[in-house]
């Protein structure tokens, strides 16, 4: 690791200093987080039919922190390290989805060898701000990820018809675009049509809206070669699917039913063309029974991992 005499205890040791040593390193070696970027061992790369799945981790830089129940479920940093690293443990979960100080960790703690990298962009919007729908980009830019040798950044982009500022949420998402694009990183797009009008932002879950949402999201940009989708999983997925060519990962969301309910709801979507794999995370980082191992597994095993036959 990065300091010699600095080893980082397994996951399931529950001692309050168990992560002391990252403060250090931030302290004493702040390059320290570069070098782990470039010096970690990449992925091996994507091959259409192995569908991908990656582990997301950026809901607490956006004051998101409940799951479920519990109002302060992310707030213990050193509980979301535990579950992330048991998550990442396991061989199927291809990459991180996370927020720049979430990825810091997870880098220096050697949690992300050969795995897929995606910096999480936009993070202003925050839930229940008054001008919530105006998520400028607070995260992760194009040239820092470049820097670590990350494989993509995400953004969310909501389209509220109802909110002046959802020109500039569009402007943006597609600048950020082709700044990725421009270091050949892929844009990861997380669009949805939503209203402002209420107490807070609310995201229209049915197909035609998130159809809707994709023919507006997948035109951003001056280029889409290395543009995704991140869509949520509704009802009649396959008229959403039919919308785009592009490689589709589906998200997870707010976690609401059953964990095993809502993991049966992804394995019919997970079929269909052009559907890349999983991008999720309180779901099975926060399971109902509290085995994040067995929750990452079972999702794991509704995944193709073999490339299709041409």
């Amino acid at each position: 690791m990065i300091f010699e005499d600095i080893t980082f205890s397994e996951p399931g040791d529950d001692s309050p200093n168990r992560y002391e040593a990252l403060t250090r390193i931030r302290l004493e070696d702040p390059d320290a987080v570069l070098r782990a970027g470039r010096s970690r061992r990449r992925h091996p790369g994507l091959v259409y039919g192995r569908q991908s799945f990656v582990i997301a981790a950026d809901h607490p830089a956006r004051g998101a922190l409940a799951v479920k129940g519990d109002a302060q479920a992310m707030a213990d940093r050193r509980s979301l390290l535990d579950r992330l690293r048991t998550a990442l443990a396991n061989p199927k979960v291809d990459g991180i989805l996370a927020s720049p100080d979430v990825l810091d960790d997870l880098m220096l703690l050697g949690a992300l060898e050969g795995k897929l990298v995606f910096g999480s962009m936009n993070r202003g919007g925050l839930t229940g701000l008054v001008n919530e729908i105006d998520d400028r980009f607070t995260g992760h830019t194009a040239q820092a990820l470049a820097e670590i040798g990350a494989d993509g950044g995400k953004m969310l982009t909501r389209i509220a018809f109802d909110s002046e500022h959802t020109t500039s949420v569009l402007q943006n998402t597609a600048e950020a675009i082709d700044s990725l694009h421009e270091r050949g990183l892929i844009a990861m797009v997380e669009p949805f049509i939503s209203t402002s009008s209420g107490e807070r932002v609310s995201n229209v879950l049915t197909a035609d809206a998130v159809i809707q949402s994709v023919g507006i999201a997948q035109g951003l940009g001056a280029r889409s070669a290395r543009t995704w989708m991140k869509l949520p999983v509704v009802p009649d997925m396959e008229r959403v699917m039919a919308a785009t060519t592009l490689p589709t990962v589906l998200l997870g969301g707010e976690p609401a039913g059953k964990t095993d309910e809502v993991l049966e709801s992804w394995r019919s979507a997970l079929a269909l063309p052009g559907v890349q794999g999983l991008t999720v995370g309180r779901t099975l980082l926060y399971p109902d029974d509290g085995d994040v191992a067995s929750a990452v597994e079972t999702a794991a095993s509704l995944l193709r991992h073999h490339t299709q036959e041409k």
